[in-house]
C-alpha cells in the first residue's frame, strides 16, 4: 500500500520534521494511514497530512512521536 518518496525535500523531512513521505491509494484515508504504517514500521505516529498532486497520485506525509524514529525508518528501507 505504501510507497515512499525519495525526492530531495521528503528526504529533508526525515531530519527537519521527523517525517515520512509515502505515495498511497487515493482512496487512502489519514486514518487508514496512520494504521498502516504503525503496523509496519512498529512506530507511534503523530500526525498525517494529505496532498493530491496535479499529475494524480496521492501523498501522505507522516509525523512520528518519537524523536528520530524517521530516520530510523528510513534505515530500514535504506533510504538513507
Amino acid at each position: 500500500m505504501l510507497k515512499t518518496i525519495t525526492t530531495e525535500k521528503a528526504i529533508a523531512g526525515i531530519e527537519m520534521r521527523n517525517s515520512l513521505t509515502f505515495e498511497v491509494p487515493k482512496t487512502a484515508t489519514k486514518k487508514e494511514i496512520k494504521v498502516e504504517v504503525e503496523k509496519e514500521f512498529g512506530a507511534k505516529v503523530s500526525s498525517v497530512n494529505t496532498l493530491v498532486t496535479p499529475l494524480g497520485p496521492k501523498r501522505a506525509i507522516v509525523t512520528f512521536k518519537d524523536k528520530g524514529k524517521a530516520s530510523d525508518v528510513a534505515a530500514k528501507l535504506k533510504l538513507v
